[in-house]
């Protein structure tokens, strides 16, 4: 279409042709006679359609999926690319300062440790009862015998790596597999 054209048709455009007309006749038009009040800035006594308040009040009901579905339409339909959530702008760092660089952490030193039984001699079994026993004397004698019986399993968890050691050493006399963990 050539530029002629589109100007023909433009100014045959009744929404164009308002702009065309002077300040002066378009408010004259809009009754200038009368005192004109600037908007207000404030947003607390400002009155919203009905129809603003209805879209409100459904948009407020909807589901966080909903929500989501209705962002992506709205993005569609305004063909709005999605650029991702907004980060806060952050200053900008000097320019010829070395950037710190993180140390490497040290792992924490393990303070707790836990003693585990994975294996036993089977000949040394009764001396290795005998050991679970004074080493956890809530048991008696048939519960050390299934505790040992059930290996792998864990003697005392949470002790000091100076306890776990000891038990290990105890245990280990008499047959045992033990891990420290």
């Amino acid at each position: 279409m050539n530029l002629l054209k589109f100007g023909r048709i433009v100014s045959h455009c009744s929404f164009y042709n308002g702009f065309s007309k002077p300040y002066t006749q378009m408010a004259t038009n809009l009754g200038a006679d009368k005192d004109l009040v600037p908007p207000s800035l404030s947003a607390d006594n400002k009155e919203y359609p009905k129809h603003i308040h209805e879209i409100v009040n459904r948009i407020s009901s909807l589901t966080l999926l909903e929500v989501a579905d209705l962002s992506e339409l709205l993005q569609k339909k305004l063909n709005i690319k999605n650029t991702g959530p907004v980060m806060p702008m952050m200053g900008q760092a000097p320019i010829n300062q070395p950037v710190e660089e993180p140390e490497e952490q040290q792992a924490p030193t393990k303070t707790a440790f836990s003693v585990k039984l994975v294996k036993f001699d089977a000949a040394k079994k009764i001396q290795l009862i005998k050991e679970i026993k004074q080493v956890i004397p809530e048991m008696n004698l048939v519960q050390a015998k299934k505790f040992v019986e059930s290996a792998p399993a864990n003697i005392k968890t949470d002790v000091s790596k100076d306890e776990a050691e000891q038990i290990k050493k105890v245990l280990e006399e008499v047959g045992a597999s033990i891990a420290i963990e």
